[in-house]
């Protein structure tokens, strides 16, 4: 007997690099337009205007494209091979979320979607499109509704089989795949991942205010971040990895078997003092390629010296001393405000 098109697509998306692959209709997850208006009428988006911008497509994945009959849900693992939060603990180095220590995720998911589709459209025909989370797609509950993951109480997707360290895609099909059930909360009692948040960005279980996460605050945030929250940030320049980190369903997680997600030497332990002395054409060249290029010398820049604020580290006062006069206004204040903390520091003031 033949294998069905589900069968062979499962196949295929392993021979492709995938982890997992599941399937749904795009109207399995009727709950994302209230849940996504909630969130954005309580403000949790901050500067993120463009989820409030396209919330009918984010909302209603039948709306972004009505042909749509079958979601492909995708996951490939970027497990790191070491504790990603062992930098936390060294004030003179900078922390840099495992998913951008090494080539942008976006590119490397989207050419392997592509191919995959290519090969659906070969085997089975149909039309299809291809996404990752640049879209205005509902990935996470439609992950869920796929049977790939559930989402946890810090509101990201974790599976049974790989813990919370992978990407999500998706393909939409015309095609009416056979589907599978939706994955059931396996959280429990357990609330690790609230509680080790630096920010106290969950203000309940399964709801998250953007406005205080440091994945936020170091990608999205434009401009100065509030006082209050520069001192929880710690030496994060670049994402935050803390509740994913703690969650005990990544001792099922695979070690990310693609080359391009295993972490650079020089971003597993970068120094301070070094990535605060960029100028825009050594920081375009040290992040080629990289998902952290995107966010621009200006706002890296900053986070660093916030960083460099909360290091307690005397001898990095004349590094951000350095940057008080910056162009840019926002890199000016945050060097500032490390020199007048290391020097409240010094004097037994913080």
């Amino acid at each position: 007997m033949k294998d069905s098109v589900k069968q062979r697509l499962v196949a295929q998306s392993l021979v492709e690099g995938f982890d997992a692959c599941r399937v749904c209709r795009p109207t399995d997850a009727p709950q994302v337009p209230d849940r996504l208006a909630a969130f954005l009428d309580k403000g949790y988006h901050g500067q993120m205007a463009w989820l409030a911008d396209r919330a009918n497509w984010r909302g209603d994945p039948s709306a972004l494209w009505p042909e749509a009959r079958s979601v492909i849900v995708l996951a490939e693992s970027y497990t790191p091979a070491e504790d990603p939060l062992v930098t936390l603990d060294d004030p003179e180095l900078a922390t840099i979320s495992v998913y951008a220590r090494n080539k942008d995720y976006h590119d490397v998911v989207k050419k392997r979607l592509k191919r995959l589709a290519r090969w659906l459209i070969a085997e089975a025909g149909g039309d299809v499109k291809v996404f990752v989370d640049t879209a205005p797609v509902a990935e996470k509950p439609l992950g869920q509704a796929a049977g790939l993951g559930w989402q946890g109480k810090h509101t990201n997707l974790v599976s049974r089989e790989l813990g919370s360290w992978f990407f999500i895609g998706s393909i939409f099909s015309t095609l009416e795949i056979e589907t599978d059930s939706p994955e059931i909360d396996h959280c429990g009692s357990c609330q690790a991942c609230l509680d080790i948040c630096p920010t106290d960005a969950f203000p309940a279980p399964y709801q998250l205010d953007a406005r205080r996460c440091i994945s936020y605050l170091t990608i999205e945030h434009k401009g100065p971040v509030e006082e209050e929250l520069r001192s929880k940030m710690g030496n994060r320049i670049y994402g935050c990895d803390d509740c994913l980190a703690v969650c005990p369903w990544n001792k099922f997680a695979i070690e990310a078997h693609e080359m391009r997600y295993h972490a650079r030497e020089d971003l597993k332990k970068p120094k301070l003092a070094e990535l605060a002395s960029l100028d825009d054409v050594d920081f375009r060249k040290l992040f080629s390629g990289s998902p952290i290029k995107r966010i621009g010398r200006n706002r890296l820049v900053r986070n660093v010296l916030y960083a460099i604020g909360n290091s307690r580290e005397a001898d990095l006062s004349q590094v951000a001393q350095v940057l008080c006069d910056d162009a840019d206004a926002t890199v000016a204040d945050a060097a500032r405000w490390a020199v007048l903390r290391l020097q409240n520091a010094a004097n037994g003031l913080e």
